[in-house]
C-alpha cells in the first residue's frame, strides 16, 4: 500500500477551539496566574505616574522656595518601593503556577498521544511515516508547551499595559495621546497582513519537519540496503531535498515572522518625534507640566514596548496554530471500531478455523482476498504458498483481526471472530515474523515479553528446543545480559531465534509463522523446524513460506494467487496434480540445483 503523509487541517479556529478544550481542567489555574500578571501588569502603570509627581514636586519646591524638599519625594520612593516588591511576588506566582500547569498539562497530552497509537488501526501505520507521527509526540507538543508557559502570560500582560498606558496618556493629554496611537492602525494593519502570509509557511515547515524525520529514521535504520545497492548519493540527494524543502519554508515562515518587529518599531518612532515636537510646545506654553511629560513618555514607550512584543510573538502564534493543528487532528483520527458487547468466547479451544466466502481490500477498489473459503481442522498445520502479492501475510491480517473482511467471516471453533474483543482473538495466536523485534532490555525480559509469569525453567526449555541456548549461557551475563536498541550485538539469524524462542516460552493454542526462517542458515534452519514440529504438535498452526521445502510436512497446504485458493492438500497430493504449485516447487528445486 503506498504510505501517506497525515492531513493538515487548514482551521485554524477548530485547531485552538480543541487546544483550549484540552485546557479545561487547568482552567482555575490558568485563570489565576494570568490574574497575577494581569494584577502585576495593573501596578507597573503607577511607577510613571510617581515618577512625574517626583520631578513636579521638585521642580515646585525649588521655585517656590529655593531649595529641594526630600519630604514628597521620600514618600514617592516608599510607594515605588512597595510596588516594585508587590510586582515581584505577583510575577513569582504567576510564573511558578504556569511552569506547573504546563508540565502536568504536556506529561497528559504526551500520555493521550500515546494511548491514542495503541488504540489507532492498523492501516494507519502501514500508510503513515513513522517519522511524522514522532513529530507530534516531540516537536509538536514542544511548541505548545511554549505557548502555555510563556505566550499566554504574554498576550495578558502586554494587553493590560496597552490599555492601561492608553487611559494614563488620555488622562494627561488627550492631544498627545490622540498623536500616540495614530500609527496602531498602521502598525497593526500591516503586522495581520504579514502574519497570514506566514502562517501557510509555519504549517509547511511543520509537515516538511515530520517528512524529514521520517527520511532520517528510514536512512539510519537501512544502511546496509543503502551501502550494499551504493545508494549513498541518491539517498543523500533525497535527504539534501527535503532539508532544501525545510530550509526554504522556515526562512520564508521566519523572515515574514520576524518583519512585524521592525515595521512596528519604523511607526513607533515616527510617534516618538511628533511627540517631542507636540510636547515641547505644550510644555513651553505652560499647558503641561515637565513631570507630565516625563510621565507621558514613560507611558508611550511602555505603550508602544507591548506593541512590539506582541508582534515580536506573531510568529510564535503561527507556529502554535500549526503545532496545535496537527497534535489536535492527531487526537481526533478515527480509531479502531469498538469489540462487540456483549462479546464471545472461545472455551476449551480446538482449534478449528474456517472462512467463510471472505472478500478484502486495503483501498476498497483493489480486491485484494476474493471470496475466499478454507476450513482447518483442530490441531492442523497449514501452510499458505505463493507468488508476492497473492495475499499470504493478508489472509494473517484478517485472521488477526489487524483488518476486518469487506464481506464474509471467519471462525474459531464456530465463533465469528468478528463476535470476539480483539484481544481475545489475538490471545490466541503466537506469531513469529519475518522482520525480527525486540526491545532495549535483557534476554530474560524479551523472553518473557509474552508471559510475563513464565520461570526460567521454562525458558531455558524453549531456547534449547531452539538451538539459542549456548549463545546466551556464553554472554557475560547469561540470561540477563541486555540487548541494545536496535539488537545490533546479535545477528539477525540469532534475533530470529529468539522471537521463536519468546512464542515458545508464550506458549499459545495457535500458532501463525510469517516467513519466519527468512534469515537464518539451513542448519539453523532444521533447528527451527524440529522445534517448531513439538511446538505445533496438537495446535492448529499457519506457516508462510517462500522456501516450500520448509513446508512439505504441513496436514493442508493452501496455495494462492491473485487473492483466492487454486490449489489446496498436502504436499504429495500436490505434487501429483502437476499444477501451480509443482511450478512453483519445481522451479525452486530447479534454482537449488543451480
Amino acid at each position: 500500500m503506498p504510505k501517506m503523509t497525515t492531513e493538515h487541517a487548514k482551521d485554524s479556529k477548530k485547531a485552538f477551539r480543541a487546544f483550549f478544550k484540552s485546557l479545561k481542567s487547568f482552567r482555575f489555574v490558568i485563570i489565576l496566574s494570568l490574574v497575577f500578571a494581569a494584577a502585576s501588569g495593573v501596578l507597573s502603570l503607577f511607577s510613571p505616574s510617581i515618577l512625574g509627581n517626583m520631578t513636579n514636586s521638585a521642580v515646585s519646591s525649588i521655585a517656590e522656595t529655593g531649595h529641594l524638599d526630600f519630604e514628597p519625594i521620600k514618600i514617592a520612593a516608599i510607594q515605588l518601593g512597595v510596588i516594585y516588591a508587590i510586582i515581584a511576588i505577583l510575577t513569582y506566582l504567576e510564573n511558578y503556577l504556569l511552569a506547573r500547569t504546563t508540565l502536568f498539562y504536556t506529561e497528559r497530552l504526551r500520555t493521550e498521544i500515546i494511548t491514542k497509537i495503541s488504540k489507532l488501526p492498523i492501516s494507519y501505520f502501514d500508510k503513515v511515516p513513522f517519522g511524522d507521527t514522532l513529530s507530534i509526540l516531540n516537536n509538536d507538543v514542544d511548541v505548545l508547551w511554549n505557548a502555555l508557559s510563556e505566550g499566554f502570560a504574554q498576550i495578558i500582560t502586554n494587553l493590560t499595559t496597552i490599555i492601561g498606558c492608553l487611559v494614563m496618556m488620555f488622562i494627561i493629554s488627550p492631544l498627545l495621546a490622540l498623536v500616540a496611537i495614530v500609527v496602531v492602525p498602521l502598525s497593526t494593519f500591516a503586522v495581520a497582513k504579514i502574519a497570514k502570509r506566514a502562517q501557510k509557511h509555519f504549517v509547511a515547515q511543520r509537515k516538511v519537519l515530520g517528512e524529514l524525520n521520517s527520511h532520517v529514521e528510514e536512512d539510519y535504520s537501512g544502511q546496509i540496503i543503502i551501502k550494499s545497492n551504493s545508494h549513498e548519493q541518491k539517498s543523500f540527494a533525497n535527504f539534501q531535498a527535503a532539508n532544501e524543502k525545510l530550509y526554504t519554508d522556515s526562512w520564508k515562515a521566519q523572515f515574514l515572522g520576524s518583519l512585524a518587529f521592525p515595521l512596528v518599531h519604523m511607526f513607533t518612532n515616527i510617534g516618538y518625534v511628533a511627540i517631542c515636537i507636540l510636547g515641547g510646545n505644550m510644555v513651553l506654553s505652560g499647558a503641561l507640566l515637565i513631570g507630565s511629560i516625563q510621565a507621558f513618555i514613560q507611558y508611550l514607550s511602555r505603550f508602544n514596548q507591548p506593541l512590539s512584543n506582541l508582534s515580536e510573538i506573531v510568529a510564535t502564534v503561527q507556529l502554535t496554530l500549526a503545532a496545535s493543528e496537527r497534535v489536535f487532528n492527531f487526537l481526533a483520527l478515527p480509531e479502531e471500531a469498538p469489540d462487540p458487547e456483549p462479546s464471545k468466547t472461545v472455551k476449551n479451544i480446538k482449534g478449528a478455523i474456517e472462512f467463510h466466502d471472505v472478500c478484502f481490500s486495503y483501498d476498497k477498489k483493489n480486491p485484494i482476498i476474493k471470496h475466499f473459503s478454507a476450513k482447518i481442522e483442530p490441531g492442523a498445520q497449514v501452510a499458505i504458498v505463493g507468488p508476492t502479492g497473492a495475499g499470504k501475510t493478508t489472509i494473517i491480517n484478517l485472521l488477526m483481526r489487524f483488518y476486518d473482511p469487506d464481506s464474509g467471516y471467519i471462525t474459531i471453533d464456530g465463533v465469528p471472530t468478528s463476535e470476539m474483543k480483539r484481544s481475545d482473538v489475538r490471545a490466541l495466536f503466537g506469531m513469529v515474523l519475518q522482520d525480527t523485534w525486540l526491545f532495549s532490555g535483557s534476554v530474560k525480559d524479551n523472553l518473557k515479553y509474552g508471559r510475563k509469569s513464565a520461570k526460567l525453567s521454562e525458558i531455558r526449555t524453549a531456547t534449547k528446543a531452539t538451538g539459542i541456548d549456548h549463545l546466551i549461557e556464553s554472554m557475560k551475563d547469561g540470561y540477563n545480559a541486555t540487548i541494545s536498541e536496535d539488537s545490533d550485538n546479535i545477528s539477525a539469524g540469532e534475533k530470529q531465534l529468539l522471537t521463536i524462542a519468546r512464542a515458545m516460552v508464550e506458549n499459545p493454542p495457535m500458532m501463525i509463522l510469517d516467513e519466519a526462517t527468512s534469515n537464518v542458515d539451513t542448519r539453523a534452519e532444521q533447528k527451527i523446524q524440529d522445534a517448531f514440529e513439538k511446538l505445533t504438535r496438537g495446535r492448529t498452526s499457519f506457516v508462510i513460506a517462500h522456501r516450500l521445502s520448509t513446508i512439505r510436512s504441513a496436514d493442508l497446504i493452501l496455495v494462492m494467487k491473485d487473492g483466492n485458493i487454486v490449489e489446496q492438500g498436502n504436499h504429495d497430493t500436490l505434487l501429483k496434480q502437476n499444477g501451480f504449485y509443482a511450478e512453483l516447487y519445481n522451479s525452486q528445486f530447479a534454482d537449488t540445483e543451480a
